[in-house]
């Protein structure tokens, strides 16, 4: 009987010490906070107009070289995702960035990841809709967009500031050709410039001359003439890159005069040289 008391005051010590640890441990789950689970996006969820698909890093890093990203410039994503491409502008170029994403989960994610990588300072992320949402301000435009979306945003896109750098993961648009496409493993990318708007009818001041210039445009491609007298005299390598445009003309005597310069509104200015490469001088063209 001693031997199964002792056995029996052993067991009850065991409970006992079990029933203790067991209220311990549930007064500590009580007092510690509950952790909510951290979002995970996956390859393929739906979002507000496409399913979300990453840009691979090292086709970031190209986009951002197309576009000639540096820390003077003001980058905003479009769709920006889990945020690789405006972390990687701030952290690699050390521009400052903003990403614009619909999913709030997404935008939580972003936002920690760039506190994480130590670049919150230079980029941010906010929950909105890219079609309501003023970019006006940025240098550079990147987006992974479907065809048709970047043809919704294709207007407000061209009425940027010229020399705006436009980048765009996989899809075109349209008929506004891109200033270069670039392939890596078989993933495209593109970039356009925002051309000026400089289209119709200017008057063209040049050596004391004053004559009526006349541009036609298709986006960043340009053509013309200049009229001297009854004489249309058809403009050579016209050329609109931005801000900046060059043309040239061939005047009676056979000689070539070829215009460079920037458009700033409804105003043009610029240096004339010869095609022999004397300088002629400066030119300036106002809209009529």
């Amino acid at each position: 009987m001693k031997s199964s008391s002792a056995a029996s005051a052993a067991v009850l010590r065991t409970f006992a010490g079990f029933v203790i640890s067991v209220v311990i441990a549930g007064v500590a789950c009580a007092q510690a906070p509950v952790q909510k689970d951290e979002f995970v996006p996956h390859v393929g969820q739906a979002g507000k107009d496409v399913i979300w698909v990453p840009t691979p890093e090292e086709l970031v890093e190209r986009m951002l070289r197309m576009a000639q990203a540096t820390p003077k410039d003001f980058v905003i994503d479009l769709g920006s995702g889990d945020g690789r491409i405006a972390i990687a502008a701030a952290k690699k170029i050390g521009a400052r960035a903003i990403g614009i994403e619909y999913n709030p989960d997404m935008v939580a994610l972003s936002n920690r990841s760039a506190r994480a990588q130590g670049v919150s300072d230079k980029v941010k992320f906010i929950k909105a809709d890219i079609f309501e949402s003023d970019f006006s301000e940025a240098t550079v435009i990147t987006m992974y967009l479907l065809p048709g979306l970047n043809l919704k945003l294709r207007p407000k896109l061209l009425s940027m500031k010229p020399g705006t750098r436009l980048v765009s993961h996989q899809f075109n648009m349209d008929d506004w050709e891109p200033d270069e496409r670039t392939s890596l493993e078989g993933r495209l990318a593109f970039l356009w410039i925002v051309p000026a708007k400089v289209q119709g009818a200017w008057q063209l001041n040049a050596r004391g001359q004053t004559r009526d210039l006349v541009l036609t445009q298709h986006y960043q491609k340009i053509n013309g003439h200049l009229k001297i007298g009854k004489l249309e005299a058809g403009l050579r390598d016209a050329a609109l890159h931005g801000d900046r445009i060059s043309f040239a003309w061939v005047d009676n005597s056979g000689m070539r005069h070829e215009f460079s310069g920037r458009v700033n509104g409804s105003q043009m200015e610029g240096t004339v040289h010869s095609g022999d490469g004397h300088d002629e001088g400066r030119w300036t063209a106002a809209r009529r």
